[in-house]
């Protein structure tokens, strides 16, 4: 072998490791951005908002699931579908977010910033579980293994489902 063609093995190896790294950080990515927006809107607006949203997320995928209107929106193509799902769906959970935060808010209502963080990344993951098993994102877009170790799994929908509303029962007092 000679210094060029290991050169190009090296090469070879360290784009691709890059490139594998870089995917599989990208997904990772989209859960650290979620949960994010979730902590810095509870930062921001209030932590009572924060638990307003969490339950408008579960009000609006009641009505989702029973929506009778469902068979006009779009099917074809898949980013449109898509979207037009996402966005049924993030108009429910605004309309009852919107209900909720008069109801909820409450001066006696607390969060530790560890409750807080938790919170954050159930959110963020009953988020992802519904995009694997209730929006069609999986035709847009593909999640890397390790991801979808933790979303894919039919197994796994009910726990991540549950897991903010068990985080509000022990964590918000």
């Amino acid at each position: 072998m000679t210094a060029t063609e290991g050169l190009a093995q090296v090469n070879t190896l360290a784009t691709h490791t890059a490139l594998t790294v870089w995917s599989g950080m990208s997904d990772f990515l989209v859960i650290l951005v979620l949960f994010a927006v979730f902590f810095l809107f509870a930062w921001y607006v209030g932590r009572g908002q924060l638990v307003g949203l969490l339950l408008a997320l579960y009000a609006g995928f009641a009505l989702y699931k029973e929506f009778p209107f469902v068979s006009i929106l779009p099917t074809a193509p898949a980013l449109t579908a898509l979207g037009a799902q996402v966005g049924l769906y993030a108009a429910l959970v605004l309309a009852f977010y919107i209900i909720l935060q008069r109801v909820v808010v409450s001066d006696f209502l607390y969060i530790g910033i560890f409750g807080l963080i938790a919170l954050s990344f159930l959110g963020a993951a009953f988020l992802l579980v519904l995009a694997y098993h209730v929006f069609p994102v999986l035709t847009v877009y593909t999640f890397t293994p390790a991801v979808n170790l933790l979303f894919a799994a039919k197994e796994y929908f009910w726990w991540w489902f549950i897991a903010p509303a068990i985080g509000l029962f022990f964590l918000a007092r």
